[in-house]
């Protein structure tokens, strides 16, 4: 099941998102479960927010997945949204 993950930063987290972000991408190389993602950027191109697509057997996995994120922990984001994803492109 694909799902995706959009994740907005709380406003101000800039510095806690890179003192975060070694620890979030260690766990995305551990987990190896998400098929694309990246950090979403503001109007001045600072990350701002993420956006994956998980790759995952159900909405459950999808969930601890998410909640387990180092960024989620840290307590970077000010939202978390996942919906099933169905892939059409390419």
């Amino acid at each position: 099941m694909l799902v995706c993950l959009m994740a907005l930063d709380k406003p101000g987290a800039l510095q806690l998102r890179k003192d975060t972000r070694d620890a979030h991408l260690g766990y995305i190389a551990d987990t190896a479960c998400v098929h694309v993602g990246g950090p979403l950027k503001d109007a001045n191109g600072d990350m701002c927010g993420s956006m994956l697509v998980l790759d995952v057997a159900d909405m459950d996995a999808a969930e601890t997945w998410a909640a387990n994120d180092p960024y989620a922990k840290a307590g970077l984001f000010e939202s978390v949204t996942l919906r099933e994803w169905m892939k059409v492109l390419p």
